[in-house]
């Protein structure tokens, strides 16, 4: 792996204080107890490699930590149980309005200690995770080409367009902003599927471990995706806190874990219990998996979320002069759960419901097209076309009619398309806006980050779709009906 780099704010021979804590830093794993040996010929179930333990820490030890991706002080004081100042005080050198913390970065950290603690192993980085940086040498049809399994001559329809085995696995991995690696080593771990080239249909209603609506290859890995992201980034936002797992016990969160390998946690505890829980989350299972099929993920760039990221400047997404609604608080970015990266706002209409329009939603700043699909406008704001890197912003609902082609590079305030209910589920005639960055979703009413438009700032509300805009005193309220307390102008 590369040696992290060393921020700015602090001083040079802190090289050398990093390399003293490697031996804490969130890639290494920790050494493992071998279990006893037992006569081969005594049948045994396979068993998980047992996990290492923490130490009791008396109240407000500082230990140490190095920075991951995507951390900040307020995640990292609701995971050790402390506070921003108590951390910021035990490290001097970190401006305090820092936003992300720079991956590699060596810390101290006051922590208070909670009983019961999951494992600390990491079974995947976040960029391993995400729909980023991390897939721009990798082939995902050329690879499935190389699998002996049936999967690769699998096939369905989604979204009224037939798709092969590559077209699915890119479907969910573009949509959800997912790494298809993660996906595919998911059907390999549960099912092998990439491996065995015998299909059994009759498996195929409950693929991936998931019953009741879920009834096909394709929509359990939809609910798979689906999960994966709920438990990212609820952790991710400091609201996972704890599982609850099958036999009625309660693991509270290892406070030095990343966010991929807790929503691994969280994902597994649905599907499996007792060893097959504990073996799916160590070392022999899908860690094992993963890297059999793509390698060592922890020796590749680990950086998703680089130190001191802020949003570029947006406006609203509507002309100047014009009054829109703002219809939908913050809710799911894709999917039905966590992350709740978006935001919706409609034109004004005589009647509601599913109705064309003349308005336009407009660039809210520079950028080239990187991808359309039914309903879907992807503006990449580094301009190379690839919206797996830097910033960009998903636009949901958009009508085929007039909407802007692949590569179209467009300024700040030029027409991306009509809303419509084109592509997902809608109700009425709508945009929906969000926000990645390097493949990850960025929550729009993020502490740290927020969705800023002209300086309106989303509030979340008690469920998604709720919420407010808020600007100064200026007040919006988020409502389906579009009544005038939910009107917004574009200045």
């Amino acid at each position: 792996m590369k040696t992290p780099k060393i921020p700015l704010f602090r001083w040079l021979n802190l090289l050398s204080i990093l390399l003293i804590l490697a031996s804490c830093a969130p890639h290494q794993r920790p050494s493992y107890i071998i279990t006893e040996e037992v006569p081969s010929n005594t049948p045994i179930e396979p068993t998980a490699t047992p996990f290492d333990t923490r130490p009791v820490y008396p109240p407000g030890t500082l230990v140490d930590y190095v920075a991951q991706s995507g951390d900040n002080l307020e995640l990292l004081s609701l995971r050790f149980g402390t506070s921003p100042s108590e951390i910021l005080f035990s490290n001097p050198d970190i401006p305090q309005n820092v936003t992300t913390l720079p991956p590699g970065f060596p810390m101290k950290m006051p922590i208070y200690y909670v009983p019961f603690w999951g494992p600390s192993y990491q079974i995947i980085p976040d960029a391993a995770f995400v729909y980023g940086p991390d897939l721009q040498d990798f082939d995902l049809r050329v690879f499935l080409d190389s699998t002996e399994g049936w999967f690769k001559n699998y096939g369905a329809f989604i979204q009224e367009k037939y798709r092969n085995s590559a077209g699915i696995i890119k479907y969910y991995a573009e949509n959800y902003s997912l790494n298809p690696k993660l996906l595919l080593a998911l059907v390999e771990y549960q099912t092998g599927a990439l491996s065995n080239p015998q299909r059994d249909q009759t498996k195929e209603a409950t693929f991936l471990g998931f019953e009741n609506y879920h009834s096909s290859v394709e929509l359990q890995i939809s609910y798979a995706s689906d999960l994966l992201n709920d438990g990212f980034y609820r952790y991710f936002n400091g609201e996972l806190t704890s599982l609850a797992l099958e036999d009625g016990s309660i693991e509270n969160i290892d406070p030095w874990q990343n966010s991929a390998t807790v929503a691994l946690h969280y994902y597994f505890s649905q599907v499996y219990q007792g060893e097959a829980y504990k073996r799916a989350i160590g070392p022999d299972g899908f860690a094992k998996t993963f890297e059999e099929l793509f390698g060592d993920p922890w020796q590749r760039n680990l950086t998703v979320l680089p130190g001191s990221l802020s949003q570029p400047q947006f406006i609203l997404p509507f002309q100047t002069g014009t009054t829109w609604s703002y219809t939908g608080g913050p809710h799911t970015g894709w999917g039905s759960r966590k992350p709740w990266a978006a935001i919706d706002f409609a034109p004004p209409s005589q009647t509601q419901g599913c109705v064309e329009t003349e308005q336009y939603a407009l660039a809210v700043a520079n950028g080239v097209v990187a991808r359309i699909d039914i309903g879907t406008v992807m503006l990449d704001l580094d301009g190379d076309g690839d919206e797996r890197t830097g910033w960009v912003i998903l636009y949901l609902h958009v009508a085929e009619e007039g909407r802007v082609k692949v590569g179209d590079r467009l300024k700040q305030g030029d027409k991306v398309g009509r809303p419509s209910c084109e592509g997902g589920s809608a109700t009425g005639t709508h945009i929906h806006l969000a926000r990645k960055y390097n493949g990850q979703w960025i929550p729009a009413a993020s502490s740290v980050l927020p969705f800023n438009l002209e300086g309106w700032i989303p509030v979340e509300g008690l469920a998604a779709y709720q919420g407010k805009l808020v600007r100064g005193t200026q007040v919006v309220r988020a409502s389906t009906l579009s009544d005038s307390a939910s009107m917004i102008s574009a200045d």
